[in-house]
């Protein structure tokens, strides 16, 4: 289990680093929701994983540790925070930019290999 969650954070790490480095916005907004989903999952598993673990102490006696869940509550909520802000700044600029490139400039056109 432990090899398949890791497997998991280091694709959802990969994709979101590959859109990041993309040179529209929305992929860029998509690979930071990428990358934020996949530190969550990293700081889950710092508390170690187990299954069925109560979340209360006293219920029983395996329990999982409540830490990493109000790290990852918290950083949820920011990382949704940071995801609207980006997306209202990435409207901004297209509507002042008119494109949405993330450095304001397009890319030259191809054409066709003729020069």
């Amino acid at each position: 289990m432990e090899a398949l969650y890791a497997l998991c954070v280091g694709v959802l790490t990969t994709c979101g680093i590959f859109l990041t480095l993309r040179g529209r916005t929305f992929p860029v907004v998509m690979g930071i929701t990428l990358l934020s989903y996949a530190v969550n999952l990293f700081l889950f598993s710092s508390g170690r994983l187990s299954l069925n673990g109560a979340a209360i102490l006293g219920i029983s006696t395996h329990y999982a540790d409540p830490l990493p869940q109000a790290l990852v509550l918290t950083a949820i909520v920011i990382g949704f925070a940071m995801t609207a802000f980006v997306v209202i700044l990435a409207m901004r600029a297209r509507a002042d930019l008119g494109d949405d490139h993330v450095d304001g400039s397009a890319p030259p056109e191809k054409n066709g290999g003729r020069s």
